[in-house]
């Protein structure tokens, strides 16, 4: 594993084992949640009682779930890092970086993925198309323990070959026996 990767992995390694990565995970998670319920709530009593466009009660309240998260993770989570003080710019740097992230989900998240997935539907079927949701666990694994250093266990080995295996004799030519002239 090349020398950064091997000493981001030691120190977050390190920083588990004292609870503090686990802690802020938590708390993290607890921040989500209540954003996801924010978010909810603002669009659906935007759209119900302000508004009729879908795309203005989405922006709006995504923008309400940004900042509160902003400041939920400014005040909690990310305390010490940001020594409780909320900043236009780090607001700023935060709400672009929320942007780029959905930005590039929207592209190759769902464009990208479904143009693709599309294709393989049209090209080969649904059923063998949907073979394809069976390799994506694999290459997880793989990349894992190839970025990360994430060990293998022989479970994990042996099921990623049954899964690669069974994707392979579905996705075989199927030949058909030609009965013998009688």
């Amino acid at each position: 594993m090349p020398l950064p990767l091997e000493t981001l992995r030691q120190r977050l390694v390190a920083a588990w084992r004292q609870r503090a990565v686990s802690l802020k995970a938590l708390s993290f998670a607890a921040v989500g949640l209540v954003n996801t319920a924010v978010d909810a709530a603002v669009f659906f009593l935007l759209l119900g009682f302000v508004t009729p466009s879908l795309i203005v009660a989405n922006v709006s309240s995504w923008l309400v779930a940004v900042t509160g998260s902003y400041v939920m993770n400014s005040l909690t989570t990310f305390a010490r890092e940001s020594g409780r003080e909320l900043t236009l710019k780090a607001y700023v740097g935060f709400a672009v970086s929320q942007l780029a992230g959905l930005l590039f989900m929207v592209l190759f998240g769902t464009f990208v993925a479904y143009t693709i997935f599309l294709k393989l539907v049209r090209d080969w079927g649904a059923p063998r198309a949907g073979l394809f949701s069976f390799v994506s666990p694999v290459v997880a694994l793989l990349l894992g323990f190839l970025v990360y250093g994430e060990p293998l266990t022989w479970r994990e080995i042996v099921g990623g070959a049954i899964t690669l295996v069974a994707a392979a004799i579905a996705l075989a030519p199927r030949t058909t026996a030609v009965p013998p002239d009688a």
